[in-house]
């Protein structure tokens, strides 16, 4: 009876090496692809978000470029109070600046940051309008004075911030927010602070014109 050669079922050690290095280079091809995978995922969000933010840059433009025009407008106005004794130019240049300016670009900028769904055309236009109308208003109104003007500036202003206050309000169906939860927190927050504020200011106005 021929006896079976047993040898050539035994796994060869070069083989076995082999079969083990293949492993190896195997599981860390799949290690390194994991990882790119992993941070291609992690860059995807702060990508993907620049991209929007980018895209959204001409529904805050208007606002930022009539801001700035009024903080200039305000450091003028700064700069020659003094020399010619302009009682109200103290005032004036803080409104344009920090009203006009600051808060202006604020709303602006933080609307096309915020909001779920970007503003149309319209809706960026009868913000920026009624808004600067109403500060045209509010600082004829104080400069004259005329009390009467002072209160339809700041309807004016109460109906702007109506109109950002609906643009950014939440809307469920909406893809991912781009901005963290603390601004779209905070944003509203504000809008909801400076509506509170306006009446006060404007009794305020009124006292002291009698």
């Amino acid at each position: 009876m021929p006896i079976a050669d047993l040898s050539r079922d035994r796994p060869r050690p070069d083989d076995t090496v082999a079969e083990r290095r293949d492993d190896t280079v195997a599981e860390r091809r799949d290690d390194t692809v994991a990882e790119r995978r992993d941070d291609t995922a992690a860059e995807r969000p702060d990508t993907r978000a620049a991209e929007i933010l980018l895209e959204r840059w001409p529904s805050a433009r208007p606002f930022v470029v009539v801001g700035a025009v009024a903080v200039a407008a305000g450091g003028a106005v700064a700069a020659v109070t003094r020399p010619t004794g302009f009682e109200l130019g103290p005032w004036l240049a803080a409104f344009l600046v920090l009203v006009g300016g600051v808060a202006q670009i604020a709303l602006g900028a933080g609307q096309a940051w915020v909001a779920d769904r970007l503003p149309d055309t319209g809706t960026v236009r009868a913000e920026l309008t009624i808004w600067n109308i109403g500060l045209a208003a509010t600082m004829a109104g104080s400069l004259l004075p005329a009390p009467l003007l002072t209160a339809l500036g700041a309807v004016a202003v109460l109906i702007a911030l109506a109109l950002f206050l609906s643009a950014t309000r939440p809307h469920h169906d909406a893809a991912e927010p781009v901005a963290p939860r603390w601004a779209r927190i905070l944003y509203p927050l504000g809008i909801v602070v400076v509506l509170i504020s306006t009446p006060i200011g404007l009794v305020l106005s009124w006292t002291r014109h009698g």
